[in-house]
């Protein structure tokens, strides 16, 4: 059974590898590899294909995968696009050098230039918060302001949050650095870790369940996770998402911790200005206003709004750290973690 379930899966590798070659030898086609799996995803892909009758054939897969993958095939990549979450992510990708350099107007006028690399390497789809979810039955918000605060010893026993090796952590623990210092951060961490109420384990969703069933009090996890869990159709997770109430940190000082997901043009793109087209569609008004009310994620492009949960949150400041800068803080992040028993 085991055997023929390899060859099923070997079978079904070999035909993607054959229809992303015969795809891209045609013009009418864009070969994404993406680690997103959202249904306003598909939907996007599907409205692009029917105004430019371009076809888009996806490759799925975990972001580090597809990064591993861009890297062994080489120049004989059919991938065009890369499209990822997290900052961290995309400098990784791009100092391997798997991406290309693009310039395009129509981005540079829906993408503003703090939510891409300075050189068109790679541009943002969507931006989301990482905040801090509270039991509203057992938190006063008015206790806990900051991600500083989630180290305060009154917290002990009380915080949930994903493991270290989450980039979306990663990434925060970046921005802890660039605020202030290595040492100040491990100091952080190492806190955080006093605080835990169990070892960090599961996604975003995992930490509001937890809260929520009285495991912890508290939690770090980003907007758009209480938003699709807010919305969807299984009780229970609708259950667990309201009895969470959400704290914009840092909002008297740096503001808020934000990342985003973005999209890049593969280095050995066949297909690079099907490539630059989606890219632009997908800046575009209509499909931002997509992402922002099917996946609850802040749009990018200025002329889309919100979603209606998102706006009954209200503004709030973001911190103004270059994004890249999360990327070439990763490793000093990781070794923070290490150093600090974040497990």
């Amino acid at each position: 059974m085991r055997n023929t379930l390899k060859f099923g899966f070997i079978l079904s590798l070999m035909t993607l590898f054959v229809a992303c070659g015969e795809a891209s030898k045609s013009k009418e086609v864009v070969n994404v590899y993406t680690h997103r799996h959202y249904k306003a995803d598909d939907e996007l892909f599907s409205k692009f294909t029917e105004e430019t009758g371009i076809k888009v054939n996806i490759v799925n897969a975990s972001a580090d995968e597809l990064i591993q993958r861009l890297e062994t095939e080489g120049k004989d990549s059919n991938a065009d696009i890369l499209i990822t979450v997290d900052a961290g992510r995309l400098y990784r990708a791009q100092s391997r050098d798997l991406l290309q350099p693009v310039s395009s107007q129509v981005l540079e006028s829906n993408i503003g230039s703090e939510f891409r690399e300075k050189d068109g390497h790679w541009y943002g789809l969507t931006y989301r918060a990482r905040i801090i979810a509270y039991a509203k039955d057992r938190v006063n918000p008015e206790d806990i302001k900051t991600y500083e605060d989630l180290a305060d010893p009154k917290w002990k026993g009380k915080v949930v949050i994903r493991s270290s090796e989450n980039v979306y952590n990663q990434s925060m623990l970046a921005s802890i650095i660039l605020a202030h210092g290595e040492e100040k951060a491990k100091e952080w961490a190492e806190g955080v870790v006093a605080n835990m109420a169990r070892n960090p384990k599961g996604s975003d969703r995992d930490q509001v369940k937890a809260v929520a069933a009285g495991e912890g009090d508290i939690a770090v996890v980003n907007t758009y996770y209480i938003g699709l869990m807010l919305n969807d159709k299984n009780a229970e997770e609708r259950k667990a998402g309201e009895q969470v109430g959400i704290i914009f940190p840092n909002q008297e000082g740096r503001g808020t911790h934000i990342n985003i997901s973005g999209i890049g043009v593969t280095k050995y793109a066949p297909n690079k200005e099907n490539a630059i087209k989606l890219m632009e569609f997908l800046s575009g008004e209509e499909a931002q206003q997509t992402l922002a009310n099917l996946n609850y994620e802040y749009p990018i492009n200025p002329k889309a709004s919100k979603a209606s949960i998102l706006k009954t949150w209200g503004d709030f400041k973001t911190d103004t750290v270059e994004l890249y800068k999360l990327g070439e803080y990763n490793s000093k992040a990781v070794k923070i973690f290490d150093e600090a028993g974040w497990k």
